[in-house]
């Protein structure tokens, strides 16, 4: 991941801190570069993330899930009788 620090200096132990934060706060999304700016005495972050491959989602009675496994075998079924439409 590419860091660039705007407005400062900020040290190589401070730059992996902020890292780990922003692996933590966007778990499994691929994070190609990150800006830390400084701004007195806060700090703005923001986040560049990789184009990564289109999830499906499932609507199943009124909410999305994105894996047909956490679904109830009736579910399961009822999906696979399902009529796709052409995109």
């Amino acid at each position: 991941m590419k860091v660039n620090v705007i407005n400062g200096q900020m040290s190589p132990r401070e730059i992996d801190r902020y890292i780990e934060y922003a692996y933590k706060k966007h778990p499994g999304r691929q994070i190609s570069m990150m800006d830390i700016i400084i701004n007195g005495e806060f700090v703005d972050l923001k986040f560049y993330f990789k184009d990564t491959d289109f999830q499906r989602a499932y609507r199943s009675a009124d909410y999305l899930v994105n894996d047909m496994e956490k679904l109830n075998d009736a579910k399961q079924a009822e999906f696979s009788q399902k009529e796709r439409h052409k995109v």
